[in-house]
């Protein structure tokens, strides 16, 4: 893959919106895109290197780490009956409480600001586990559903594009797929 450089003007800070994390709600051979967190205010991706630190007889110390486990939370997600990508989620979890479905998630992280305007780098995850960890509210509020995300399953990288009406396409990098472990 090419040099993923920020695409933004410099000396600005990059926009939260730059980066947006989808749920595949199509199927495998025609994914559609929906956009995770409409209405949540504050959402990062937290990542686990499991880092490890040892000391060898010599008094020297040795760090270790390994691939990460990234995590994202959507808390609050207030119900959004426009919201696709809830839909799915309630159906699976609500309504079917299939655990295996939610286990086996196809989402990808949209990195806008990475790479060209026209085509921003994406990774895009097989299987990741979306679980809603409550459903309701204060009495007055709104319903939500909040949710987290695990990401895992094989890694693909790539690159995301906007076509016309906001339709988003993910195009694999030739040889970039990474099986997770």
């Amino acid at each position: 893959m090419a040099d993923n450089n920020f695409n933004t003007t410099p000396g600005q800070t990059i926009a939260r919106e730059l980066m947006i994390a989808y749920l595949n709600t199509g199927t495998d051979s025609s994914p559609v895109w929906s956009p995770f967190g409409r209405r949540t205010t504050d959402s990062s991706i937290e990542y686990d290197w499991s880092e490890d630190s040892s000391q060898d007889i010599l008094g020297n110390t040795w760090t270790t780490m390994k691939k990460p486990t990234m995590s994202q939370s959507f808390d609050p997600w207030d119900l959004d009956g426009g919201d696709a990508a809830q839909q799915k989620i309630y159906q699976l979890a609500v309504i079917e409480q299939n655990a295996q479905a939610l286990t086996n998630m196809d989402v990808m992280i949209a990195h806008f600001y990475s790479g060209s305007k026209e085509a921003a780098f994406a990774e895009r995850y097989s299987a990741c586990m979306v679980k809603p960890s409550s459903l309701g509210g204060e009495g007055g509020g709104n319903l939500g559903m909040p949710v987290d995300v695990t990401y895992g399953g094989e890694r693909t990288v790539g690159t995301v594009s906007k076509g016309a009406g906001g339709a988003v396409t993910f195009t694999p990098a030739a040889s970039a797929t990474a099986t997770e472990d």
